[in-house]
């Protein structure tokens, strides 16, 4: 089996982490833009707060809706790590989320162990052709 291109390995955790918000929090992101920078997986969602933080929001319990979401991390955080690790074949370094509840966007920051085997690695941006060599 040969290995994916970059471009289909993002769109696989794209597809893949819409299913698990959804599955998860009842809310499929409107769009999510995934990006591998050499050893560092960048993914941007947007629309990714649920109706119940969006009313706490609105009614003044931006606190209650800020612990609601540092709940929803602790219950999403190792789901994602398994997802991405799995779509990629190796372990994740580190992982941090954060969502602003205003705008309803949710940044991601991974940091992986190596570059993923892909067919183009040459495709990936900031990476180091010469470790790969190595």
């Amino acid at each position: 089996m040969s290995h994916p291109t970059i471009g289909q390995l993002e769109r696989e955790i794209t597809q893949r982490l819409s299913s698990l918000y959804n599955e998860i929090l009842g809310q499929r992101p409107n769009q999510i833009i995934c990006h591998f920078f050499d050893t560092e997986l960048v993914i941007s969602l947007e629309n990714s707060v649920t109706q119940t933080e969006r009313i706490l929001m609105y009614e003044g319990y931006e606190n209650l809706a800020e612990q609601v979401r540092s709940s929803l991390y602790k219950i999403l955080k190792p789901q994602l790590q398994g997802l991405i690790e799995q779509i990629i074949g190796s372990p994740i370094i580190d992982l941090m989320l954060n969502t602003n509840l205003v705008t309803g966007r949710t940044g991601i920051i991974i940091v992986l162990k190596q570059v993923p085997d892909v067919r183009n690695p040459e495709s990936i941006p900031k990476v180091n052709l010469k470790n790969l060599a190595d």
